[in-house]
């Protein structure tokens, strides 16, 4: 079994980063650089090119999705970061987490609610730790907004409303079908979906969406767009749109009964997030660096590992979200709301979480990989 004890002689976390599409190399792999009490170890890919290069680019061994499990057991790491694609994050945290080692696996969770579960009971079974990778929890414009939030200066926060949409090149990922964790809700909205319940403090009761289609080829199996409204304890109301079809946007607004909070590139991880504060006519204004999110959301995960302390988020929080993007699914093709049962969670995101590292100057060239727009 891992523990802190095992890890290498400069006490730094060993990881082996498994899938190498673009959310790895555009900013995990940097993030390794920032990352002081975290090592890069290996590298698994099925793509022998990429395996070739990024092996030679990081100076760590590449291998196979075969030989997971065998390396797994090997004793030469101590954490994975899992950036496959949504429908495998069960099968490989579960692999992981059998064989003694932790995990920080990409959001969402999963794909369903049951293979969350079982993420969770293999993780406490073999007494790992398994942290989702909700890097805005460790971002400072986001928790200033949940303490903003939190110090009532905006009166009783009534109302949430986000949009969060780019434009999704057809073959992307992201165009699966909804049953290997493919859309717009499982991508984006759920960025939307545990910003409401981070500023709200609390869980939904019920859901009611609507999903669209503009009838373009690349969007056969999947929603163009999907709008939802969810209903919170106090009757507060929270509504967002996810889309893979319009022009991009990231912004989220709280309004309270004595102001409001605006974020402007709210989700983003590049360049600033804005904030702007309106109480009483009078607006405040400001800009917060993102900095290297995933450089500090590593750091966040090996100093649990490290200390033996209890991750937030942790596998309940990516469970948390998961059951409601399941509920607006379940709400779009049947047309009727849908409630949902009493959760409740050990922690949430707060200030005292903020981690800043500078952002990475590093532009890595992709490797048989492309952003969403589809950009190499």
């Amino acid at each position: 079994m891992t523990n802190a004890s095992q890890t290498n002689s400069k006490n730094k976390v060993r990881y082996a980063v498994i899938g190498l599409g673009w959310i790895a190399q555009e900013t995990v792999l940097p993030a390794f650089a920032d990352a002081e009490n975290s090592e890069l170890v290996a590298l698994f890919s099925e793509d022998e090119i990429k395996r070739q290069e990024l092996s030679e680019k990081y100076g760590v061994p590449a291998f196979t999705y075969e030989e997971y499990e065998a390396f797994l057991r090997s004793g030469a790491v101590d954490a994975v970061y899992i950036a496959l694609p949504n429908h495998l994050h069960c099968e490989y945290t579960v692999k992981a987490a059998n064989a003694g080692v932790h995990i920080l696996c990409e959001k969402p969770m999963a794909v369903t609610e049951q293979e969350c579960e079982q993420m969770i009971r293999a993780a406490q079974e073999n007494n790992v730790k398994l942290m989702i990778a909700y890097r805005l929890h460790f971002d400072k414009a986001n928790m200033q907004a949940v303490e903003i939030v939190k110090s009532g200066k905006l009166g009783e926060p009534r109302v949430f409303n986000s949009l969060f949409s780019q434009q999704v090149a057809e073959g992307n990922v992201r165009l699966e079908p909804i049953s290997n964790g493919g859309g717009t809700v499982y991508d984006m909205g759920i960025y939307c979906i545990n910003a409401t319940r981070y500023l709200f403090q609390d869980e939904p009761t019920e859901v009611v969406a609507f999903c669209a289609n503009n009838g373009e080829k690349r969007f056969e199996e999947v929603d163009e767009m999907t709008s939802a409204i969810l209903r919170f304890p106090g009757d507060k109301l929270a509504t967002f749109t996810s889309s893979f079809g319009v022009a991009p946007v990231s912004t989220l607004q709280i309004l309270g009964t004595k102001g409001n909070l605006r974020m402007d590139s709210a989700y983003s991880y590049q360049g600033e997030l804005k904030q702007q504060i309106t109480i009483d006519n009078q607006t405040e204004e400001k800009s917060y660096p993102a900095g290297d999110q995933f450089a500090a959301e590593i750091v966040y995960f090996s100093d649990c590992v490290l200390t033996g302390k209890d991750p937030e988020p942790s596998g309940e929080e990516g469970l948390a979200d998961v059951r409601i993007i399941r509920a607006i699914i379940a709400s779009a093709q049947t047309g009727k709301p849908v409630q949902l049962d009493e959760f409740r969670e050990q922690a949430r995101p707060a200030a005292e979480q903020v981690i800043q590292r500078p952002a990475s100057e590093e532009q890595p060239d992709l490797i048989h990989a492309a952003d969403p727009s589809g950009k190499s």
